[in-house]
């Protein structure tokens, strides 16, 4: 009696098994990088409609927890608390940096609103710029409603302890943000990130200093690097398979 038929049978179905577990976790990851496609294009094509018309909503708008994954572009004014807050690890153009936020107390609503008021690179010694947001100034302000950069899988504090109302934050936590500036109505869920195009004839609208922009998607990959990941992944599903078909074929023949 020849045993060896059902141990290579037994082995031929476990390798088709292992296939077929591999060639499904490759094809998970494949729809994943599809999603996130889908997701962020959403974004930009949400981003887009507010941007093209530029027809300014009430500030009230950044306060609405409904609509904190939306873009609105917006204009408002208020007075600048004593705070300047500066994010962390930032790139521009490939050069390390920080991103400027002050806190807006808006005439009109309850929140107070981060306003993004624009990249700052460092020096080697990552000392901090010396520029602070001019507090208690009334000020006009106009941009994109947004919602707050993704912190990513930051973990720990997402404040540093401050220096004469200067804040360190590796991530934008309105909570944690809110508490340490003893605003008892919290942080509006979406920020401001303040028109780039501004000039000396935009008289009180905000002209601090720093590299501003609207770009979307900052320090990420793009829809069609995502999509191009997608077929990567479903390639190797593929290629699996192909290689369990051939494999079994090679081993039926020597039978």
């Amino acid at each position: 009696m020849n045993h060896a038929k059902p141990h290579r049978r037994y082995g031929i179905a476990l390798g088709w098994l292992l296939a077929l577990a591999v060639s499904a976790a490759f094809a998970w990851l494949g729809f994943w990088q599809l999603d996130r496609m889908h997701e962020k294009q959403a974004r930009l094509d949400a981003a887009a409609l507010a941007l093209e018309p530029r027809s300014a909503q009430p500030l009230l708008l950044a306060s609405d927890s409904a609509r904190a994954q939306d873009y609105d572009w917006t204009a408002g004014s208020g007075a600048l608390a004593n705070a300047t807050l500066w994010l962390d690890n930032q790139i521009q153009d490939g050069k390390p940096g920080v991103r400027m936020y002050c806190v807006l107390l808006p005439d009109d609503g309850v929140q107070a609103l981060l306003l993004d008021a624009g990249w700052w690179p460092l020096d080697g010694q990552r000392n901090l710029p010396v520029f602070g947001c001019p507090a208690g100034r009334a000020q006009q302000v106009r941009g994109l409603l947004a919602p707050p950069p993704s912190s990513g899988l930051q973990h720990g504090d997402a404040m540093a302890a401050s220096v004469d109302h200067r804040w360190l934050a590796i991530r934008i936590d309105p909570v944690a943000i809110a508490g340490a500036l003893k605003l008892s109505a919290g942080i509006a869920p979406r920020v401001l990130r303040l028109d780039p195009k501004r000039t000396k004839g935009d008289a009180g609208v905000m002209l601090v200093p720093g590299v501003r922009d609207l770009v979307i998607l900052p320090n990420t990959l793009t829809p069609a690097r995502h999509l191009g990941y997608a077929v990567q992944w479903f390639a190797l599903a593929l290629t699996v398979l192909v290689v369990a078909l051939v494999l079994t074929l090679k081993a039926r023949k020597s039978q």
